[in-house]
C-alpha cells in the first residue's frame, strides 16, 4: 500500500511538471492578438476618429505588438532603420526568459491607450486579457519581465510616435472653401469642415514623401453636357437612379463612413460604423485564421497592412487637397437634378482620388504578398453592423468590389475610383518591396 502511494504522488509530480510548462503553448495562442487589434478597433469606432487618423492608431500599435512578438522567432527583423525615424528598439534581456505574445499583447494596448481617447475601455480590457495570461500558469518571473519589455517597446514607439507631425497638424488652420465652382464644398446634411486638409504633412512612414505616387490628374472641370467631366457625373446620377438590390448590398457593405449623421426634426446624432482601415485591418484577421497563422505571422500581418494604409491614406489625401474636387452631390444637384441624393452619405473632404480605392489597393497588394493569390475567404466584418457577409475570390477581388462601391454609393466619380487603385496599388507594392520583416527577403551586400 506504501509502494502505491509513493507511486501515485510520483505521477502527481510528474503531471504537476508536465502541467507547469503549459503556459508555453496556450500563450502562443494569436487569438490574444486579433482580440486586441479588435478591441482598439472597437474603441476607434466609438471615438468617431476619421480614417486617416485611424490608420495612424492601427500603424503605431501594429508596429509595437510586432516589434514585441518577432524575438520569437529568429526568422523575423526589426523595421528599425527602414521605416521612417524608427530608431532601434529596445531588446530583451539576453539569457532571461520571456513570453514575447504577452509582451507583444502588452506593447499594441498600451500604444493603443495612448493615442485613443476612451481610456476606461481599454483599461477594462487590459485587465481581463492579463488576467487570462495569468491563469495560463506563466511564472510570475516571466509575467512582469514581459509586461516590463513590452512597454519598453511601447515606449519607444510612442516616442517615435511624437516626431510625425501629428500634434502640430492639430493647429493648422482649417480648410478656406474656395468660390472656385470646381472645388469641394460642405455637403448634407452636417455640412461639415473639410477632415483633415493637411493630413499630407505627416511624416510619411515607408514611402519617399506624399507625393511619390501622385495620380494622373482629375478630369477637367465642365457644366457642358457634351464634356467628358460632365458625362462622369450623369453616370453617378444615373447609377443611383437605376440601382440594383446587388448594387446597393456593395455600397452599403464597403461603406465604412464614421462620419454618418442621422437629422430627426432638430436632433443630429451620428451612426457609428467602422472606418475603411479597419474593414482591411478584419479582413487580415480572417486571413491569418484561415490558414492558422502563428503569432508572430499574425503581428507582421497586421503591421504590413497598417502601413499600407497609413501611407495610403497619406498620398491620397495630398491628391484631395491639390485638385479639391468638387463631390458628385453637389455638381449633380446644381447641374443635374437638384433632388438628387446618394445612396451613401457623402464623407466631409474633396473627392479626388477615392480614398477607399486607394487603401484598398494597397491591402489587396499587401494581403496577396503575404498570402498568396486566388485566396478565397467570406468577409464578415460588417454583420455586427446588420449587413450579411460577403465572399471574394482574392483579395484582388475584394478590392475592386470595395473600389467601385463608391460608383454606387453615389459619393465618387470613375476617375477617382479607377486611378486611386492604380495609387494604392502602387504604395502597396513600394512597401512589399522596400520594407522587409524576414531575413529570406534581405538580399547580402555585394562585395567590393
Amino acid at each position: 500500500m506504501k509502494f502505491f502511494n509513493v507511486k501515485i504522488a510520483m505521477m502527481c509530480l510528474l503531471l504537476a511538471s508536465c502541467s507547469s510548462d503549459e503556459w508555453r503553448t496556450n500563450v502562443q495562442n494569436p487569438d490574444y492578438l486579433h482580440r486586441s487589434i479588435k478591441h482598439v478597433t472597437d474603441v476607434i469606432v466609438h471615438d468617431i476618429f476619421s480614417p486617416p487618423v485611424a490608420s495612424r492608431i492601427y500603424t503605431y500599435i501594429s508596429v509595437a505588438g510586432y516589434e514585441a512578438a518577432r524575438h520569437q522567432d529568429p526568422k523575423y527583423i526589426s523595421m528599425a532603420g527602414q521605416l521612417h525615424g524608427l530608431q532601434a528598439v529596445p531588446e530583451p534581456e539576453a539569457g532571461k526568459e520571456y513570453c514575447f505574445p504577452l509582451a507583444s499583447v502588452q506593447a499594441t494596448l498600451k500604444v493603443g491607450r495612448t493615442l485613443v481617447f476612451s481610456e476606461d475601455k481599454m483599461d477594462i480590457f487590459y485587465g481581463n486579457i492579463m488576467q487570462e495570461f495569468r491563469e495560463t500558469g506563466i511564472p510570475d518571473d516571466v509575467f512582469e519581465r514581459s509586461i516590463a519589455y513590452g512597454s519598453q517597446v511601447a515606449d519607444h514607439i510612442l516616442a517615435w510616435s511624437q516626431k510625425d507631425n501629428y500634434k502640430q497638424s492639430r493647429s493648422a488652420p482649417k480648410y478656406t472653401i474656395l468660390d472656385d465652382p470646381a472645388t469641394w464644398k460642405p455637403t448634407p446634411p452636417a455640412y461639415m469642415d473639410a477632415v483633415e486638409p493637411h493630413w499630407n504633412s505627416i511624416r510619411t512612414f515607408a514611402i519617399d514623401s506624399a507625393g511619390q505616387f501622385k495620380p494622373a490628374a482629375p478630369t477637367k472641370f465642365s457644366v457642358d453636357k457634351n464634356s467628358q467631366f460632365y458625362k462622369e457625373a450623369f453616370e453617378v446620377y444615373e447609377t443611383g437612379v437605376k440601382m440594383t438590390e446587388e448594387q446597393r448590398n456593395i455600397a452599403s457593405f464597403w461603406d465604412c463612413n464614421p462620419f454618418v449623421m442621422n437629422v430627426k426634426g432638430h436632433v443630429m446624432f451620428a451612426t457609428k460604423k467602422i472606418s475603411p482601415g479597419g474593414h482591411w485591418m478584419n479582413i487580415t484577421n480572417v486571413a491569418c485564421k484561415k490558414v492558422h497563422a502563428d503569432f508572430v505571422r499574425c503581428s507582421e500581418a497586421y503591421a504590413r497592412v497598417a502601413l499600407g494604409l497609413v501611407d495610403g491614406f497619406i498620398s491620397c489625401w495630398d491628391e484631395k487637397y491639390r485638385s479639391r474636387l468638387i463631390r458628385p452631390e453637389t455638381y449633380i444637384n446644381q447641374y443635374i437634378d437638384e433632388s438628387w441624393t446618394p445612396l451613401l452619405q457623402t464623407p466631409p473632404f474633396p473627392e479626388y482620388t477615392s480614398g477607399h480605392s486607394v487603401i484598398s489597393g494597397a491591402s489587396a497588394v499587401t494581403l496577396t504578398k503575404l498570402f498568396g493569390d486566388n485566396f478565397a475567404f467570406t468577409d464578415s466584418t460588417e454583420m455586427e453592423f446588420g449587413l450579411t457577409a460577403r465572399s471574394f475570390k482574392s483579395f484582388i477581388h475584394a478590392s475592386e468590389e470595395a473600389a467601385v462601391s463608391r460608383l454606387y454609393g453615389g459619393i465618387h466619380y470613375r476617375p477617382a475610383i479607377e486611378n486611386g487603385m492604380i495609387e494604392g496599388r502602387a504604395v502597396g507594392t513600394f512597401i512589399n518591396e522596400h520594407i522587409k520583416t524576414r531575413r529570406e527577403d534581405v538580399k547580402p551586400v555585394a562585395s567590393k
